[in-house]
């Protein structure tokens, strides 16, 4: 007898999966929205980043002068450098400019002239490139944590205002020293460095924000700084130099309203005895107000728009 062995069951096929229900953006949106849920990283309105910004007030102070610390830390003679860089930098602007090309010819108190533009040049030149490094310099910082990234340029320019702050005793010394001795213009100093400070600040988020998206950026800014330098009056009286026609009329506007040589003369009218008002641009300080507000404004909102992007990629 043959035996017979059943055949197999036939396979079943599985039930197919229950579909998700399909929703449209709208419905996303608001399904996250009720929720809680909101885009990570996204950009908050500049009302809310400016409130954020405010709530981290002590974060930015406390890093702004541990960088200030820490600058010089490795150097033996620390902390004095901060003002050690700007005299040697005057010292060797005098003799290359004011005796060797004789630019202190017709500059009446030319050391206190040099100095002061050296001092005030180098408060706007260094928040310039420490914007530079501001969002490139602190990548891991800016991964790691979630906090405005408007804090770290605005650190840095307040660390460069702390170093001049630190800085200005020598300066007056200096003043002193070559008989400039303190009256009631001194304290234009104060409405004339406020105005100052917040450019800088400014325009340090602008090159935060370009640094961060074209690295290269920074190779190039001590070359544009060095001929802003020249363009600015820091080792010679533009006064001087455009007095006639030797040039065009659009050029001597173009200088006269360049923001740092607005800022310099500011402080040499404010400190120098013998730098009068007549060596003023016209309308000087609605000139430097205008700076101050269209580069300080414009430049946190130009930072603001691109809040989402830093760090990535």
């Amino acid at each position: 007898m043959v035996s017979q062995t059943a055949a197999p069951p036939a396979p079943v096929d599985p039930a197919p999966p229950a579909l998700l229900p399909v929703h449209e953006p709208g419905e996303l949106a608001a399904l996250a929205a009720r929720h809680g849920l909101t885009v990570s990283g996204a950009r908050p309105s500049l009302v809310e980043y400016v409130r954020q910004l405010w709530g981290r007030r002590h974060f930015i102070t406390a890093f702004a002068t541990a960088k200030l610390t820490a600058q010089y830390s490795q150097a033996k003679l620390g902390q004095i450098w901060q003002i050690m860089t700007p005299l040697l930098n005057a010292t060797v602007y005098y003799f290359i400019f004011g005796v060797l090309m004789n630019t202190k010819h017709g500059v009446p108190d030319y050391v206190p002239f040099l100095v002061t533009g050296v001092f005030i040049w180098t408060f706007t030149a260094s928040s310039i490139t420490a914007g530079t490094r501001a969002i490139s310099g602190n990548t891991g910082l800016v991964r790691a944590l979630h906090f405005p990234r408007a804090s770290l340029p605005i650190a840095l320019a307040i660390q460069q205002l702390q170093q001049l702050l630190f800085s200005l005793g020598a300066l007056f010394m200096i003043l002193l020293v070559f008989g400039q001795y303190p009256r009631p213009s001194w304290l234009l100093a104060v409405p004339a460095l406020a105005l100052q400070a917040l450019f800088n600040t400014g325009i340090s988020m602008v090159m935060a924000r370009l640094a961060a998206k074209t690295p290269d950026i920074a190779q190039l800014t001590p070359f544009v700084l060095r001929t802003w330098m020249y363009a600015s009056g820091v080792m010679w009286s533009l006064d001087t130099l455009l007095t006639g026609d030797r040039v065009p009329q659009f050029v001597l506007l173009a200088l006269e309203c360049n923001p740092a040589a607005v800022y310099i003369d500011l402080m040499r009218y404010a400190l120098i005895d013998s730098f009068t008002g007549a060596q003023l641009p016209p309308h000087v300080w609605a000139v430097a107000t205008g700076w101050a507000l269209v580069c300080g404004i414009g430049g946190f909102v130009y930072f603001w728009k691109a809040e989402e992007r830093y760090g990535r990629g």
